[in-house]
């Protein structure tokens, strides 16, 4: 009898030992979540690039690695399996948030831009306004309470430096590399389509691209966010900013889960590659061609990545009808509040149901023989407007190709004051000359009924009293404006601003709770300087003060009197210094002019020195300005 226990006890100990060895082999042997390439054939299209995948088959893994509540929002780090891929998991951090006791909540997944972090200050204002959402980390940086994953840490997490007291958990891309800046292996896989130990495919193929590893990521992510219980997964909408705006084009159009999409500063440009794989696969065009969810495009008129002059086309290549554009005027690759809540007030009509945009403002241009350009706007009034304003240059290109990044940032917009006449709201443009193109649009501003807040582009929280959206860009050729015979009347000038009436409309700022403004008027010939000028103006402060006045990376520091009283300042070219204090030999080139209390010269890049700060953190009121101009001696 003892040997039969003995005997029973053996056989029950070896086939438990069996169970544990086939789990642990099938946990070694996780099943690929691409399919193999049949002879080593590349797919050659964005849908082809797919198929085999589905985002709903794996399970999600999920860990939470930091929890907490916020304000009545219940918040927390975590990963979830991306998939697998070489034999190896991969896992997505980010963070999560919701209101507390919420149900049937609206998801959002929030996708970064290159450079930047997942930021719970993005599902925390989301979660104050009813949404669950998950601001995922695809280049493995986040930055939330007590858990802040800069690319040092990154970096430790690659090694597997467990020991290191800065070492945290984050995205792990296992056997391959989506991460940015910097990237795992030395190589950045967004632009290229490389073949390498660390890509999936053994030859050329989309798979290996940066842009379809992070969009697999960010669909599931979607599926991440329906299996939630608070969350409706019939309501889900993805927004981001610069290349995140790329890969919320790229997911709206590969996922038809996306019910809402906002892109900003990107997602429309990509589309200038001389690799013909990447134009038929992960440039902008495939995936904005099956795009059939409500789209909202925030697209600054100077921005380098998502540039406006391709907004149209990108309009044209959507399937969706439903869709506005947003188009803040000398803006680059950042934004104000009335034009950021845009993002908001879009998932609120398509996700909630709870507000109504206007419709797009529809600009007809109209090039009369002997006469000024028109402009003529059909307006909806259907919600309070707070401004119409058009916004018109002529340093722009019209061959189709990409322009110049410089021309792109720095080009000036004129500011055309609209009138009413006969129910129909016109502008008239004074051109400089026939021999440039002429591009132009406008913009409506609505007043909100309440402030809106949220977390903008880099996170940080505005509060909006109104929203703006824009018509597309018309965009007259050379050849037209000659061929119609309309006059320029725009000619050299000293006067650079007057200050007076609607002044601010060819200034611009990203913090209007300062007082410093910034324009690229002197990057205009009209305000070229004159031989042997002076730059002058005057200023009345109510306290002594410092200031600074910029030209592109040239500071000149000023010293004010105060006592509300005009003093007139003259500036020659040596007066500006960079960060070396070299002082500037000529006004040739000029950008960007700024005037405002203080700012940091930096050093160049991987430089050991500090950082220069010139000017001083104003005191009293703002100051006033008047008689900007070049002075000729």
């Amino acid at each position: 009898m003892t040997e039969m226990k003995s005997f029973l006890f053996s056989l029950s100990s070896l086939i438990s030992l069996c169970v544990f060895l086939i789990a642990n082999n099938k946990q070694s042997q996780l099943a690929e979540t691409l399919p193999i390439l049949k002879g080593n054939k590349a797919a050659q299209t964005w849908v082809s690039a797919w198929e085999g995948f589905d985002p709903r088959a794996e399970p999600m893994d999920v860990e939470v690695l930091k929890e907490w509540e916020e304000d009545g929002v219940v918040l927390s780090v975590l990963r979830y399996r991306i998939g697998v891929f070489k034999g190896q998991k991969a896992m997505m951090a980010g963070v999560y948030g919701y209101p507390k006791g919420g149900k049937n909540l609206p998801g959002l997944v929030q996708i970064h831009g290159g450079g930047q972090y997942a930021d719970y200050k993005a599902p925390l204002s989301n979660a104050k306004r009813g949404y669950a959402s998950i601001s995922i980390s695809w280049a493995g940086r986040i930055s939330a309470p007590g858990y802040r994953v800069t690319p040092n840490e990154v970096k430790l997490f690659w090694e597997g430096k467990k020991n290191d007291p800065k070492y945290k958990l984050t995205t792990d891309w296992g056997a391959l590399d989506a991460y940015h800046a910097p990237s795992r292996y030395g190589k950045d896989a967004f632009p290229s389509i490389p073949v390498a130990d660390w890509t999936f495919d053994p030859v050329e193929s989309p798979r290996n691209n940066g842009w379809f590893l992070a969009t697999l990521g960010a669909r599931r992510g979607l599926t991440f966010l329906e299996r939630q219980q608070e969350v409706d997964g019939g309501k889900l909408g993805v927004y981001g900013h610069s290349m995140g705006g790329k890969l919320t084009v790229l997911t709206a159009g590969s996922d038809k889960r996306v019910k809402a999409a906002a892109p900003s500063c990107g997602g429309i440009s990509d589309r200038y590659s001389t690799n013909p794989m990447h134009l038929l696969t992960v440039s902008d065009p495939p995936s904005l061609k099956r795009i059939t969810c409500p789209i909202i495009f925030l697209s600054p008129s100077n921005d380098f990545h998502g540039r406006i002059n391709d907004l149209e086309t990108s309009i044209e290549e959507i399937k969706s009808k439903d869709w506005r554009v947003t188009c803040s005027p000398h803006h680059n690759h950042q934004d104000t509040a009335e034009y950021e809540v845009a993002t908001q007030l879009w998932f609120d009509q398509h996700l909630k149901q709870s507000f109504q945009l206007p419709e797009t403002p529809k600009l007809k241009l109209f090039l009369p023989s002997g006469k000024l350009p028109l402009v003529t706007l059909g307006v909806d009034e259907s919600s309070e407007i707070s401004a119409i304003d058009v916004f018109y240059t002529q340093q722009a290109q019209t061959d189709g190709g990409k322009d110049n990044s410089n021309n792109t940032k720095n080009r000036f917009w004129h500011h055309s004051a609209v009138s009413k006449n006969n129910g129909k709201w016109a502008a008239h443009l004074h051109l400089f000359s026939v021999d440039k193109p002429l591009w132009v649009y406008a913009n409506v501003s609505y007043n909100l009924k309440k402030p809106i807040s949220g977390a903008g582009y880099y996170y940080g929280i505005y509060s909006a009293k109104q929203f703006t959206l824009s018509s597309l860009m018309r965009v007259a050729t050379s050849g037209e404006l000659k061929k119609a015979g309309v006059v320029s009347t725009l000619t050299p000038q000293v006067l650079i601003e007057d200050f007076k009436g609607d002044w601010q409309k060819e200034w611009f700022s990203y913090n209007p709770k300062k007082w410093g403004i910034k324009t690229h008027k002197l990057y205009h010939p009209a305000w070229a300087p004159p031989k042997r000028a002076k730059l002058y103006f005057e200023i009345k402060a109510e306290l002594p003060n410092k200031m600074i006045v910029g030209l592109d990376q040239n500071l000149a520091e000023l010293t004010l009197t105060g006592n509300n009283k005009w003093q007139g300042v003259k500036l020659s070219p040596s007066d500006f210094k960079n960060f070396e204090m070299k002082p500037r030999a000529n006004w040739a080139g000029i950008m960007e002019l700024r005037l405002d209390d203080e700012e940091t010269l930096r050093p160049p890049r991987n430089s050991e020195e500090k950082a220069r700060k010139l000017g001083a953190k104003w005191k009293g009121s703002p100051p006033e300005f008047r008689y900007l101009r070049w002075l000729v001696e």
